[in-house]
């Protein structure tokens, strides 16, 4: 399943509050940048369609949503898409992160206490 950038907007405002009507996730985004309540509705429908929320009630003409799909899967499909571009390889995305200063030492021992206890598999 792949997810949209908006669409990763709006499941953000489910993960990190939980059930919310298509108000209240319009409401989630900044004013400058805030969607209509149609547009939202619309990518709603969407998720829905591709099982990642669920409507689970609703209250007067309002239904209230929640997310179905766990931001880890989320994210670990949305990482797996992009190390494709690179044939898989995750070397020139760590050089990347390396040379513009977003790893730290701490994020690779972290790592490196990861890979041991997996056993280096994968």
């Amino acid at each position: 399943m792949r997810l949209s950038k908006f669409e990763l907007q709006i499941l953000d405002a489910l993960w990190s509050r939980g059930a919310l009507s298509v108000r209240e996730i319009r409401e989630s985004f900044a004013r400058p940048d805030r969607p209509a309540h149609t547009t939202v509705q619309t990518m709603l429908l969407r998720l829905e369609k591709k099982k990642a929320v669920r409507r689970v009630k609703k209250i007067g003409n309002a239904h209230i949503f929640e997310a179905v799909v766990e931001r880890g899967t989320a994210y670990r499909r949305l990482i797996d898409e992009f190390l494709g571009f690179f044939g898989g390889r995750s070397q020139p995305l760590m050089m990347h992160f390396i040379e513009s200063g977003k790893l730290t030492l701490a994020d690779v021992k972290e790592a490196e206490k990861l890979l041991k206890k997996s056993g280096g598999r994968r």
